[in-house]
């Protein structure tokens, strides 16, 4: 399943391009001088970062084979620099030929809370194509907060287990009560696990960090894929450094413009069009367990299907039962790649004979729960990261209620439970400090943004967005289903792509593929 979650909400999926791991890679000091673009004119690093510039990074193997992992240190706080250090794992594999080495390329597969380790490790260093791994060094650093590199804690397995279950669809006062106390709790966790990080994990102090490990790799510019929530940092970096931009591959992209509410309004409409694209396939085979007439049928019967479970949850052959939440976000989990619809027809089915079991498999790989009852932080770090991005959707429940109307517009079937989702960060500890805002980043070197027509998570609109703002951005296409195009099996866009990681030619702007 995708692990690249964009989403600014607790309980819709996130997403990458292959499974999560863990990761190093090999950095020489050999300058990435044939990236495209102007020669760099960036300003002098500011005095009081030059020791964390001028660091070493002491790279070690870390138990996978053709993998190098080092330590790389920021300050916690770039505005007080002197006032304490964060420790941030990267990882690396070096370009393995033939070909001259053009530099690093930095991965990230989004989030946020995604580790970029584990995917650099899993999927990156392994299944990019051949030719793009052959001429650069592979990396990836797990931003501040997240999985190796300091990672945020709220709650334990039990504690998060029970998160998971609250109803998100509230019929009462009484239920709308209880969902706004499960996120009070879930900040409050934050706080007190990880209260001196929490101010400091934003995606410009995590834009920051990349830059100084694009100087300590020995690169003028840089190199970088980003998935999902990855856009936006690439994107967030390129306002930062449009000088040292390089090579920029923004792929599933978000729109940095938008405020939290519209944002997760667009989502919701996104998960919708997913859903429509599912059923539509689904009504098509005759073991489809939500009918063969129509979409708007197979629609109709999930609903119903979860108001049956919110009613009466089903037993999953474990301790936890299967209630309305769990089986939504098993679905949600689903629309992220077109691959696991087999998966999710097989797991509705047996869910309506009475067996929870896969649609609370595809929940847990979602959440990343492990068999025995952990969790991996990626759903801290993803709270962390989008309640300091932006100011939150919602301020109050009756906000909630009062937005209700075109949340459901937007998606009949999934439209109520992620209006109420968006609630998340009205309990966060820490005042955001982001802001909704266009991205130009005057001066940078062509950046390719990538849309696919029918994505759940980020849909094609932001991507023509972004492309629309960045002063040279240009707009690559994918018209098809799942979240982002890259290494999914376009001949098309893997070979814009590729081309222009390996020539610097960026595909022409608007440019589509199937």
């Amino acid at each position: 399943m995708d692990t690249r979650r964009p989403l600014r909400t607790l309980a819709i999926a996130l997403g990458t391009a292959g499974l999560l791991i863990s990761g190093c890679s090999s950095g020489s000091s050999t300058t990435s001088g044939s990236s495209s673009g102007p020669a760099a004119t960036a300003s002098p690093v500011p005095a009081a970062l030059q020791t964390f510039y001028a660091q070493h990074l002491s790279w070690r193997d870390c138990g996978v084979t053709g993998f190098q992992c080092a330590t790389m240190k920021a300050p916690l706080d770039y505005a007080k620099p002197d006032s304490g250090e964060i420790k941030l794992a990267v990882s690396r594999k070096t370009a393995t030929g033939p070909g001259k080495r053009i530099g690093s390329l930095l991965v990230n597969p989004g989030g946020p809370g995604g580790s970029a380790v584990g995917y650099l490790q899993s999927y990156a260093a392994v299944g990019y194509p051949a030719q793009v791994r052959a001429r650069y060094d592979m990396v990836a650093i797990d931003p501040r907060g997240v999985a190796r590199s300091e990672p945020v804690e709220c709650l334990t397995g039990p504690q998060m287990d029970a998160f998971t279950q609250v109803d998100q669809t509230p019929d009462d006062a009484a239920e709308v009560t209880a969902l706004s106390g499960a996120f009070e709790k879930f900040a409050t966790g934050c706080e007190q696990r990880s209260g001196e990080i929490l101010p400091h994990v934003s995606t410009v102090d995590t834009a920051r960090d990349m830059d100084m490990l694009r100087a300590l790799l020995g690169d003028d510019r840089l190199n970088y894929v980003g998935a999902s929530y990855g856009t936006f940092l690439g994107a967030t970096y390129a306002e930062l450094f449009p000088a040292r931009v390089g090579r920029l591959v923004l792929d599933g992209a978000m729109d940095p413009s938008l405020p939290s509410v519209e944002m997760n309004r667009d989502q919701t409409a996104g998960f919708e069009t997913a859903f429509q694209s599912f059923a539509g396939d689904c009504v098509k085979k005759a073991d489809c367990p939500l009918g063969t007439t129509s979409a708007s049928d197979a629609a109709n019967r999930l609903k119903q299907f979860f108001a049956g479970l919110d009613a009466k949850p089903i037993p999953t052959g474990e301790s936890r039962m299967l209630g309305e939440s769990l089986a939504t976000t098993g679905v949600i989990a689903a629309m992220y790649d077109e691959a696991a619809w087999p998966q999710l027809r097989e797991a509705l089915t047996t869910a309506r004979a009475g067996d929870g079991s896969g649609l609370l498999a595809l929940a847990d790989s979602y959440y990343e729960r492990e068999p025995n009852g952990t969790y991996a932080n990626l759903m801290y770090a993803n709270a962390a990261v989008n309640c300091l991005d932006l100011p939150p959707a919602f301020t109050s429940a009756e906000a909630v209620t009062e937005a209700l109307p075109t949340f459901e517009k937007a998606s009949p079937v999934f439209g109520k439970g992620l209006a109420w989702a968006s609630l998340n960060c009205t309990y966060w500890p820490v005042r955001a400090t982001g802001t909704p805002h266009r991205i130009k980043a005057e001066g940078a070197a062509p950046i390719v943004v990538v849309g696919t027509t029918r994505d759940p998570a980020t849909p094609y609109k932001w991507a023509k967005s972004l492309a629309g703002q960045l002063s040279s951005g240009t707009l690559l296409t994918y018209q098809g289903d799942g979240h982002t195009a890259y290494g999914r099996g376009s001949h098309c866009i893997d070979t814009a792509i590729n081309t222009y990681l390996l020539e610097g030619t960026p595909p022409s702007d608007g440019k589509k593929c199937t």
